[in-house]
């Protein structure tokens, strides 16, 4: 997907969540963002959104997140709509790639995608998200492993990224136990 009109019909939904109210974003062709208590506006141009609770894509968008929360879903099955450039797009689908309860750094997003040396223009990319915990950007941190810039502020990616170490964890504890 490439840079789209935003003028097609999108309803919107908020959910509590661990860290806050998030705002879900759909229209027909599925999920366009996931956006933070004070999100800018600007790093996700949406336009006008109509308060809705019954949109199917809002209500499994709700559903599946609700589910990652109680640490019972480490993937997300949702038609997804985000707006973005060719590059972003790409990177966009590098982030899916990334399992969960594990990190990459910029670079090795980069790396994966072709070009190590554009780990900024991969920076930039994720910084641009829209539909952040299901495109999860906050599995992407400093070469060094410190967390680095992260639209829903840096205790909320760590808050995500404890969140799926221990879930997955739990994950492999249940596995093992069950064999």
């Amino acid at each position: 997907m490439t840079d789209k009109d935003t003028s097609t019909s999108l309803s919107s939904t908020v959910m509590d969540s661990p860290m806050g109210p998030l705002t879900i974003v759909a229209n027909d062709a599925g999920l366009r963002a996931v956006l933070w208590p004070g999100d800018d506006p600007a790093r996700v141009p949406l336009g006008e959104t109509a308060k809705t609770t019954n949109h199917p894509v809002l209500v499994a968008a709700v559903d599946q997140l609700s589910e990652y929360f109680a640490g019972d879903r480490q993937s997300f099955d949702l038609l997804l709509d985000p707006i973005g450039t060719d590059f972003q797009q790409s990177a966009w689908m590098a982030l899916r790639a990334i399992p969960y309860g594990t990190t990459v750094s910029y670079g090795e997003q980069a790396a994966a995608m072709g070009d190590k040396r554009k780990a900024r223009a991969v920076g930039a990319a994720n910084g641009r998200n829209p539909i952040s915990i299901i495109v999860p950007c906050h599995r992407v941190v400093g070469s060094n492993g410190s967390l680095t810039g992260f639209a829903g502020g840096l205790e909320s990616k760590q808050w995500l990224l404890d969140h799926e170490s221990k879930t997955a964890q739990l994950s492999e504890i249940e596995t093992v136990s069950t064999q």
